[in-house]
C-alpha cells in the first residue's frame, strides 16, 4: 500500500519542473491528484491546458487517477474552483501542495510595482488563497490534513535581482508559521519546502550551469513526506533541499545582553560598541 493510499491530493503548478515531480510521486504512492498549472511562461504571461493534460495522461499511464484543473490561484475564486474540482471529482480532499509560481527578476532600483505585485499575488496571495479554501473544505470534511508550502532559499536569506520572489517567499515563511498555529486545533499541519532544483524556471541562472545533479526528482521526495502520516504531527517547520542534501531552516534568537543601568534604556552609542556580543549566536 502506498504512503497516500486513500488520499486526495491538490498540487499547484504540477505541470511541470518541482510540481510536476511531485504530482507523479503522489500518485505512484495512492492518491488521487489534482494537477493545476494555468500553462503560462515562466513571467506568468499566457495560457495553455498542454502542461497539466500531460501529467494527468503521464499519471493515467501507470493507473494512476488524476484530474487537470487550469485555474490561477492569484484569486480567491481561482482557489476556491480548483478546490472544488477535488471536491466534485473524488468528494474530498486531504493534501494541498502549493508551488505554483512565476519569476519576473530585476534589480530593486530597476523594479516597477506591476512587476513587484504580480510575482507576489501568484507566490505569496496565492498561497494564502489555497490555503483557505483548502482548509475550509477540510474543516467541513471533519478536520485532518496536511499542506506543504513553497518557499526559497532567496526567502531566508534574500539573493541578488529579486526582491519581489525573495519578499514573497519570505512572507510563504511567516504564513507557513501563522497557519501551522491556527490549524493545528484541525489536525492540519502546515510546513514548508525551500527547494533547490534545476528546473524551466531555475535553468538559465549562472549556478545551475553544468549542473544536473538539483533535480525535482531530488524534492519530490521530501514533499511526499510532509504530506503523508509519516510526517506525524510535525508543523511549522522548513525542509531545504538541494540535490543529495536535506536541511532545516530556523530563526535563530542570539542571548543578547540585559543593561542594568539608565532604566534598562540602551543608547545608540551602547548598541555599536556592544554590537559583537548583541548578534553573537
Amino acid at each position: 500500500m502506498g504512503l497516500l493510499e486513500g488520499k486526495v491530493a491538490i498540487v499547484t503548478g504540477a505541470g511541470g519542473g518541482i510540481g510536476r515531480a511531485q504530482a507523479l510521486l503522489f500518485a505512484r504512492e495512492g492518491a488521487r491528484v489534482v494537477v493545476n498549472d494555468l500553462g503560462c511562461a515562466r513571467d506568468g504571461t499566457g495560457a495553455s491546458h498542454e502542461a497539466a493534460d500531460a501529467v494527468v495522461g503521464a499519471i493515467g499511464d501507470f493507473g494512476g487517477q488524476a484530474v487537470a484543473n487550469y485555474d490561477s490561484v492569484a484569486t480567491v475564486e481561482g482557489a476556491a474552483r480548483l478546490v472544488q474540482t477535488a471536491v466534485e471529482s473524488f468528494q474530498a480532499v486531504h493534501i494541498l501542495v502549493n508551488n505554483a509560481g512565476i519569476l519576473r527578476d530585476k534589480s530593486l532600483l530597476k523594479m516597477d510595482e506591476g512587476t513587484f505585485d504580480e510575482v507576489l499575488a501568484v507566490h505569496l496571495k496565492g498561497a494564502f488563497f489555497c490555503t483557505q479554501a483548502f482548509a475550509k473544505q477540510v474543516v467541513r470534511q471533519g478536520g485532518g490534513g496536511r499542506v506543504v508550502m513553497t518557499t526559497s532559499v532567496s526567502g531566508m536569506l534574500g539573493n541578488f535581482g529579486q526582491a519581489n520572489f525573495s519578499a514573497a517567499k519570505a512572507g510563504v515563511y511567516g504564513l507557513t508559521r501563522t497557519a501551522a498555529i491556527e490549524l493545528q486545533k484541525h489536525r492540519i499541519t502546515v510546513n514548508a519546502l525551500a527547494p533547490i532544483a534545476k528546473t524551466r524556471m531555475t535553468e538559465d541562472l549562472p549556478m545551475f550551469q553544468g549542473i544536473d545533479s538539483l533535480t525535482p526528482d531530488h524534492i519530490a521526495p521530501a514533499a511526499l513526506f510532509l504530506a503523508s502520516d509519516l510526517c506525524g504531527d510535525r508543523t511549522g517547520h522548513v525542509m531545504a533541499c538541494a540535490g543529495a542534501r536535506l536541511y532545516a531552516f530556523k530563526v535563530v534568537e542570539t542571548p543578547g545582553r540585559f543593561k542594568d543601568a539608565d532604566n534598562g534604556i540602551w543608547t545608540a552609542q551602547e548598541i555599536a560598541s556592544h554590537w559583537d556580543a548583541l548578534v553573537k549566536v
